[in-house]
């Protein structure tokens, strides 16, 4: 990890600087990288004490600001704000585990032509793991592709669903087991 400190108007001590290192112990169970960059942010003007921290890495940017009359307590609440954002991000994280295995899908193309009066008949069949996504990022797959409907996994409720074009122009979902 790599951290870079700013003082505007005052000379930073190593004791402080250290202290900062500390509270930063804290946030890192949250985070398992180890590819991460903190900027620290620190400023005095007359009374006022301010700190800005961004911590920045792989998918994540948590960033904090706050100010106060006194430098210690300040960085204390500003490192309260980013631990929660972590644990939040971290909570968040839990139930999307890395090589977790989605449903698959069959997918079966059925041929409604007459037959010498057969019934329908199955022409066509597919297997797939459905991407996680939200309806909005559906509906603009959708879009961009040519196809009538698509398969999803929704992130929100992490069931199966299906979005589809409507003749009238607007898209529909259809998500079983919702509640409406």
């Amino acid at each position: 990890m790599e951290i870079r400190f700013n003082f505007k108007r005052f000379d930073a001590s190593e004791h402080l600087k250290s202290y900062i290192r500390n509270r930063l112990e804290k946030i890192i169970k949250y985070i398992p990288d180890n590819n991460l960059f903190l900027t620290v942010n620190m400023e005095v003007d007359k009374f006022r004490h301010r700190v800005d921290v961004v911590l920045n890495g792989p998918d994540l940017h948590l960033s904090a600001t706050e100010e106060s009359e006194d430098m210690y307590a300040t960085i204390d609440l500003v490192w309260d704000k980013l631990e929660s954002q972590a644990r939040k991000i971290s909570e968040k994280n839990k139930g999307r585990k890395k090589g977790q295995k989605y449903p698959s899908v069959r997918m079966d193309t059925y041929s409604f032509a007459d037959d010498n009066g057969k019934q329908p008949r199955i022409v066509a069949s597919d297997r797939y793991e459905p991407k996680p996504m939200s309806v909005e990022e559906a509906a603009m797959q959708l879009e961009n592709k040519k196809e009538d409907f698509l398969v999803f996994l929704n992130a929100d409720t992490e069931r199966i669903n299906v979005i589809y074009l409507q003749k009238k122009g607007i898209f529909a979902v259809i998500d079983p087991g919702g509640e409406f």
